[in-house]
């Protein structure tokens, strides 16, 4: 079963992508993930990649489809996998349906404010990367490590709003793009809550 995750910045599909591998043993596949691997590895796309990325520029789609592709290749996906932060717009949604068979669109609905409330108050672990929230997090030193936590530069109200006028813009067609899969998931404050109805959802379809 292929599975793409949707939903704005902040609005929770790292977490969710993390319990469903957890429960159901799918395989994550980030965009974030693919970059960081072709470029330690030194593939050619890597090298690609990371030439715009040195200059600040996006990398092209072409480089993004291509490293999907190579990774969708390797036998582990057989056992079905989780599209984290992939598709962002039509036209990648539209080359991933020449790759891969998607079964299912699952989209983290979160009113804005409440993303923009998450945003601010989201606070990282300066050693392990450990990620917290000011409303669930009071201390400024790391559960796990304890190392000081910082709240990085991008974490503002300007670059949230920014993103999530990009969102609109650009990631929220798909939405209509994939209505004939969509499952639509209300957030709630309880990350265990906002799971429970995706979990029963993939029982009922595996």
């Amino acid at each position: 079963m292929n599975i793409i995750l949707l939903g704005a910045p902040f609005s929770g599909k790292g977490t969710m992508a993390r319990k469903i591998v957890s429960d159901f043993d799918f395989v994550q596949i980030s965009t974030g993930d693919l970059f960081r691997e072709n470029i330690k590895n030194g593939t050619k796309l890597g090298k690609l990649a990371k030439s715009f990325m040195d200059k600040g520029e996006l990398v092209p789609d072409e480089i993004t489809i291509g490293m999907l592709k190579n990774r969708l290749e390797e036998k582990d996906c057989d056992r079905g996998i989780i599209l984290d932060g992939f598709p962002r717009t039509i036209s990648q949604a539209e080359a991933l349906e020449n790759m891969a068979k998607i079964d299912a669109v699952i989209n983290l609905e979160v009113p804005f404010d409440e993303i923009r409330r998450r945003a601010l108050g989201r606070r990282t672990c300066s050693k392990c990367g450990e990620i917290y929230n000011t409303a669930t997090y009071k201390k400024n030193t790391c559960q796990k490590c304890g190392s000081p936590l910082f709240q990085r530069d991008d974490d503002n109200l300007e670059s949230v709003n920014n993103r999530l006028e990009v969102y609109e813009k650009q990631t929220a067609p798909l939405i209509n793009f994939y209505a004939d899969r969509l499952f639509v998931v209300k957030n709630k404050k309880d990350p265990e809550e906002t799971y429970k109805p995706v979990k029963n959802f993939l029982k009922g379809r595996i």
